[in-house]
């Protein structure tokens, strides 16, 4: 680097040099372990659901969660038409460098809510994909912060686009920590 920087060797993935340090401090290690279900055949459920019957077989558990949602600890809680509040448990695995749960778990607590309540709004073989997401961050959260919560509401649901807003909350002290919006695409499946 011709900026005076220094440039290293990779050391290899997060997550072996996380395994290396575990042998070095036992004592600072921590660890979770992750289950989760093959996502194709809920998807393949799901595609004859209207959006509401799918959310509320998720909310349910008639149909398992996704992948994502076990990774990082979300569950939709409520849900009716063009509205649904997710709860979220951020933790310390969530930590970023400077010692806060990252910018992405918010992110992707409001990416989720916004887009399934959008969901709701859908009939049977009708998807959705988000086009844009802006998030802004009022509170950092921390492992202390406790659960929390997100509320998304549909705002407009024309026949190809949707846009919806929420808010991040703490569940205990209902103190703003982050809020976004969303526009999200209707695809009708014949894309």
């Amino acid at each position: 680097m011709s900026d005076g920087g220094v440039v290293l060797g990779h050391e290899g993935s997060a997550a072996e040099v996380a395994e290396r340090f575990a042998a070095l401090s036992p004592e600072t290690t921590r660890s979770r372990t992750f289950v989760w279900q093959d996502p194709a055949p809920t998807v393949a459920a799901g595609a004859a659901m209207t959006g509401m019957e799918y959310m509320t077989a998720v909310v349910t558990g008639q149909v398992p969660p996704p992948p994502m949602a076990v990774t990082m600890r979300l569950s939709p809680i409520e849900i009716e038409e063009g509205r649904v509040v997710f709860e979220g448990e951020p933790g310390e695995e969530h930590y970023n460098p400077i010692g806060v749960v990252h910018g992405g778990y918010a992110a992707t607590l409001l990416d989720s809510a916004l887009g399934c309540a959008v969901h709701t709004t859908l009939p049977a073989g009708v998807g959705y994909s988000s086009l844009g997401l802006e998030a802004k961050y009022v509170r950092p959260i921390t492992r202390d912060t406790g659960r929390v919560l997100c509320e998304a509401t549909v705002l407009y649901r024309g026949r190809r686009q949707a846009t919806a807003e929420a808010t991040v909350t703490a569940a205990d002290s209902g103190k703003l920590l982050a809020h976004g919006i969303a526009t999200c695409m209707v695809l009708d499946g014949a894309a």
